[in-house]
């Protein structure tokens, strides 16, 4: 159990730091190849390696029919819906602007955990937490706060990563409740198959390879999207979601802006303006609000997981 602990916060470290690069990396890769392309192509990649990993290590693939089910509509939530709209959205959005919105992440659990049925009501603190972190996105999403990105398709990105948000966090729950028996790599390559293969045949329907340019930024980009953003950091999540109460695996959001913050503006010169550094502050302050607040729903979800036969 000491050593299980162990390997999950070390994962946790690895989704902290290394998924705070993958916005930059982004944002880098969709200069040239298209986002539904570019998505398809790194979670494919990285869905076979795994599965060849997962199969080497011999462990068994899913056989039960609910199970695949759930681990290609978990694959369509968190790497077609979650992580397409991300890369779709930085074709506008800056990479450390679309870590920020992301990063209202939580606040879609709690409303989430809300609307189940045994869920719980949303305290005093769990809401003023929650406005605070959409006073700070609506800070972001304002002339003073997106500076020279601001324009309509910067709007239209920030609303749909609220959308990617909410699809990432509920692909998480039904993750820890329902996919605990599926072994760590075999779960990730199922999801990054299902969700890489769907989006990537949409992307061929919508004649997307036709604006695919070569470079060697974007294929260097798209390959650290597929080695360490998701063979290494999208495992390390999964494994993490095993061992670690969702509200406290969600603090990467925290940290995950951060990185990727001070790299997009170190490296890609992107601007910084009082309001959005005021916008930062104010969104991070109401996670923190939040997550002050959400032992309760981690031990709801805990107790889930015991009714259904997990740890």
């Amino acid at each position: 159990m000491k050593h299980e602990r162990a390997l999950a916060w070390a994962a946790f470290l690895v989704v902290c730091i290394v998924w705070g690069t993958t916005y930059l990396a982004i944002r880098v890769a969709v200069r040239t190849i298209p986002p539904m392309l570019l998505t398809s192509a790194r979670f494919v990649v990285a869905g076979l390696i795994l599965l060849a990993l997962a199969l080497l290590r011999g462990e068994p693939a899913p056989r039960d029919r609910r199970i695949i089910l759930e681990l290609i509509f978990v694959g369509l939530l968190m790497v077609g819906i979650g992580n397409f709209t991300v890369v779709w959205a930085e074709q506008w959005v800056p990479s450390g602007d679309a870590a920020l919105l992301v990063a209202t992440a939580p606040f879609w659990l709690v409303l989430m955990e809300r609307m189940r049925a045994e869920g719980e009501r949303i305290d005093r603190r769990r809401a003023i937490g929650m406005i605070v972190g959409f006073i700070g996105v609506a800070l972001l999403v304002t002339p003073g706060g997106a500076g020279r990105a601001f324009d309509a398709h910067f709007i239209a990105g920030a609303l749909c990563m609220q959308a990617a948000s909410i699809a990432w966090q509920y692909g998480t729950i039904r993750a820890k409740v329902n996919l605990h028996d599926v072994p760590p790599l075999m779960s990730s390559a199922f999801q990054m198959l299902s969700g890489g293969v769907a989006i990537g045949v949409i992307g061929v329907a919508t004649r997307e390879p036709r604006r695919l340019t070569f470079s060697g930024e974007g294929i260097g980009a798209l390959a650290y999207l597929t080695i360490f953003g998701s063979v290494l950091a999208y495992t390390a999540y999964v494994y993490a979601v095993r061992n670690i109460r969702v509200t406290t695996l969600s603090l990467y959001a925290y940290i995950n802006p951060l990185v990727a913050v001070i790299l997009g503006w170190l490296i890609l010169s992107e601007q910084l303006t009082p309001i959005s550094i005021v916008a930062m502050l104010t969104i991070l302050g109401g996670v923190a609000i939040v997550q002050t607040s959400e032992r309760k729903i981690a031990g709801n979800v805990a107790a889930m997981d015991r009714r259904r036969g997990g740890g």
